[in-house]
């Protein structure tokens, strides 16, 4: 199934919390409010918050090499996404809660032996992984893009694909082979990396860049691209491509501090606390 989130049954929550359907185009330095904030909960669920008396304080690890998820920032301190989501959960169970930076090599099995209780690190939930860790929700998907350049008249991008439009990606990614599944008919420019294909869309050699919409939200922003370029169709979030997710990885004898953290998961996003980290760190949505 071609798995784009203009067309996928999920609900977005505008930064006021209103509930909007996602939108087919995003627009790069579009106000906050036009921002796409992704919902991954089932808004018909309804969780009790849970007997929280034996957390005494949670371990959260993360690295600090990935922004804008976990990084050192320039006062020498950990910061990102994920670490400002962690203290979110800490105070939203009041419960104390100490955020230490770990190397990524052995990570898992660290959290596997219980030597710290979580990890917000984005380890990927595979086979292997859930074989020796336990899982939160979803809090965070990844997401591929179409960028174009602003100005041009954009394909329609649907089943059929960006008829005649060259697409730039880059080789030997799991974007280049999404390409190859679901639009074979366009054709495709593969580049050795994402960036090339950015300076490609920017100099005009191609029409269209695919790639993760992470990096392509911060370029589209960037002195770099200097505003020539802008969002295309809608979010691509096909997991066998793209991956299961971010979620929080824990033990898997941790049954308890897995329900008491969707339950913070889940009641962040009600309060709005989970959009205004979103917008925080993601200025130019990539939903």
């Amino acid at each position: 199934m071609l798995a784009i989130l203009g067309g996928l049954p999920l609900v977005a929550k505008a930064a006021g919390g209103a509930e909007s359907q996602p939108s087919a185009s995003l627009r790069a330095g579009a106000a906050p409010e036009s921002v796409v904030i992704p919902n991954l909960w089932d808004p018909n669920r309804r969780l009790d918050r849970p007997a929280t008396t034996s957390l005494t304080g949670i371990r959260f690890t993360t690295t600090d090499d990935f922004p804008p998820f976990n990084f050192t920032g320039p006062d020498g301190k950990l910061t990102g996404f994920n670490v400002d989501l962690a203290r979110a959960i800490c105070r939203e169970l009041s419960v104390p809660c100490t955020i230490q930076s770990r190397p990524w090599d052995g990570l898992v099995d660290t959290v596997a032996a219980g030597r710290v209780d979580a990890a917000l690190a984005g380890i990927a939930i595979t086979p292997e992984t859930r074989a020796k860790l336990d899982f939160s929700d979803v809090y965070l998907r990844s997401a591929a893009r179409f960028i174009g350049r602003k100005g041009e008249t954009a394909a329609r991008i649907n089943a059929e694909g960006p008829a005649n439009r060259k697409i730039a990606v880059a080789k030997g990614s799991a974007h280049e082979a999404y390409l190859a599944a679901f639009f074979p008919t366009s054709p495709r420019v593969a580049v050795d990396t994402l960036e090339a294909a950015e300076a490609a869309l920017k100099a005009g050699t191609v029409d269209l860049v695919f790639g993760d919409g992470v990096h392509l939200a911060f370029w589209l922003q960037s002195e770099t691209a200097a505003g020539c370029c802008d969002f295309v169709g809608g979010a691509y979030v096909e997991p066998h491509f793209f991956g299961q997710g971010l979620a929080i990885a824990l033990p898997p004898d941790r049954t308890d501090l897995r329900l008491a953290l969707n339950w913070a998961l889940d009641s962040l996003y009600d309060k709005g606390v989970f959009s205004e980290l979103y917008l925080r760190y993601f200025p130019v949505g990539y939903f």
